[in-house]
């Protein structure tokens, strides 16, 4: 019997390897099965960890400049043949880097995740994959790219600070001092949203107010995005503002789009394909899936959903397991999981359900291995 097991991670508690090899510990016990454990995350939190551990490779911890360009350690991961780099820009550029009450995207920016970029294609990274969820810019990407040499100019030669005030008084992009390596790495862009960068639906006016924006500064803010989206067109002969997805992360999406020539594509169908998910689990039996919480939120392609309609492709039965249920959890029953089980099995604290996660995560492997 050959089992595939691809679970996202279960947040504050197990990471997606920790769930694939605690699942196959107690399938092991009870089946006479092959059981392959594949890490996996959707693009957010625990996909470089997943995708490091799924390529056996290793983690890089370097210091850059957070959002308000001040010090902070920060990491990414390199496969194991270190031809990939696994960047999450909220390592450089998050939200969770900055204070509540000094966070500012009209200020913020993305320069410490341009560093990261400089850093992997240092060490000779030929592909970069980047998850753009959790950021605390608003900045079209400039930051980044102003890392990685394009200099960003105003009408009196000088350069700009390379965030979204900066671009009210920029005048031209010169793209020429960009980093000439980046032309030979491909850059694949994890993003689940599909706003565009400007208007009502793009990175001002949707993301800007979680991020510390007022309705004032909202406005400004997109004033400037349709700014440096005339300047993509003029200096850099790009068209991006209606891209799905250029508005992810502040425009950070615009910006890997124009500076780096990134594809964006969905969080999980980025990571199953690198993984070259679809041939790994050919002739499988069953697949295994999950992730900290399955609720009606799952199926807006979550890592378990993904998983589950690449199996179904192939005919393959597929089982969920999480951590716990969240409201409406039964629709995911819909839309290509089989059946659906939480590990929680008795009334206890946060913290103490915490704790005991592989405990209980083990015993109910070992309930369904044992009816399997």
């Amino acid at each position: 019997m050959k089992i595939i097991i691809a679970s996202d991670s279960y947040k504050e508690s197990l990471t997606s390897k920790q769930v694939g090899e605690t699942i196959k510990r107690a399938f092991d016990e009870q089946l006479n099965s092959e059981a392959i454990v594949i890490p996996i995350g959707d693009g957010g939190e625990g996909t470089v960890e997943a995708l490091v551990d799924a390529t056996e490779g290793t983690f890089v911890e370097l210091e850059v400049k957070n959002p308000l360009l001040e010090p902070v350690m920060a990491r990414y991961g390199l496969s194991g043949d270190r031809n990939t780099a696994f960047i999450e820009m909220a390592s450089a550029s998050g939200l969770n880097l900055v204070e509540y009450e000094r966070r500012n995207p009209f200020i913020s920016s993305t320069y410490g995740t341009g560093q990261l970029i400089k850093d992997a294609v240092d060490r000779g990274a030929k592909e970069i994959i980047i998850g753009i969820g959790g950021s605390a810019t608003n900045d079209g990407g400039i930051g980044m790219a102003a890392a990685l040499g394009v200099r960003f100019i105003n009408q009196q030669g000088y350069e700009i600070t390379p965030n979204n005030e900066g671009i009210e008084s920029l005048a031209k992009i010169d793209y020429s001092s960009i980093d000439s390596r980046l032309k030979n790495v491909k850059v694949t862009i994890a993003c689940d949203v599909n706003n565009p960068l400007t208007g009502r639906n793009g990175a001002s006016y949707i993301y800007g107010p979680q991020k510390g924006a007022d309705e004032e500064m909202v406005k400004r803010m997109d004033t400037n995005l349709e700014k440096l989206d005339r300047l993509f067109k003029r200096d850099l002969g790009k068209s991006i503002n209606e891209i799905p997805g250029a508005g992810a992360a502040g425009g950070l999406g615009a910006g890997l789009v124009a500076f780096l020539d990134g594809t964006l594509m969905s969080g999980i169908d980025m990571v199953l394909d690198f993984l070259n998910f679809d041939e790994a689990i050919k002739d499988a039996d069953l697949v295994i899936t999950g992730e900290g919480r399955i609720d009606y939120q799952t199926i807006m392609n979550k890592a378990p959903i993904g998983v589950a309609r690449r199996a179904k492709k192939q005919g393959i039965k597929v089982i969920g397991i999480s951590a716990v249920f969240g409201d409406r959890a039964e629709v995911v029953l819909e839309e290509g999981i089989d059946a659906v089980f939480s590990v929680v099995n008795k009334l206890a604290s946060y913290q103490e359900t915490i704790k005991t996660t592989e405990e209980n995560l083990y015993f109910t492997a070992k309930n369904i291995a044992k009816l399997l």
